[in-house]
């Protein structure tokens, strides 16, 4: 079973084939699905879900916080699973492949107290940008 389905099992989520199905399809470890490939594919897992009932779905892992959405430049939102693990993204400037990293240290920490502006910063998000292997090849 995968990690989001057993999260979702522990909190009494109500599993009906349909929100199965969109679980799975986002399973995995550097997955960044628009909800359009997600629909794509569950489609192909269950041929009668609706495109409504991926966007709700993917709607209600959101508010759940077990799904974070992930806006990374001007194109779809993406999906992105690893809600309970920290990470940042490596995006690809050219193709928009998204990757999960964990690099050493705290951005948090990294911030001086003379640059916070008197807020309370209580998280972080980092994007590295550049270009994925493919692009550079191509």
């Amino acid at each position: 079973m995968s990690d989001l389905l057993e999260r979702l099992r522990g909190r009494g989520w109500r599993m009906t084939a349909q929100r199965r199905v969109v679980a799975e399809v986002l399973d995995g470890e550097h997955v960044h699905l628009t909800a359009d490939e997600v629909h794509a594919r569950a489609v192909a897992k269950l041929p009668e879900i609706s495109r409504a009932t991926v966007y709700n779905t993917l709607g209600e892992l959101v508010s759940l916080g077990e799904v974070l959405e992930v806006t990374t430049d001007k194109r779809a939102k993406r999906y992105d699973p690893n809600a309970h693990r920290p990470h940042h993204h490596l995006v690809c400037a050219r193709c928009g492949a998204i990757r999960d990293v964990r690099p050493k240290g705290n951005p948090l920490a990294d911030l001086p107290d003379s640059e916070r502006f008197g807020f309370t910063v209580s998280d972080v998000e980092v994007t590295y940008r550049g270009l994925c292997p493919d692009c550079t090849a191509g």
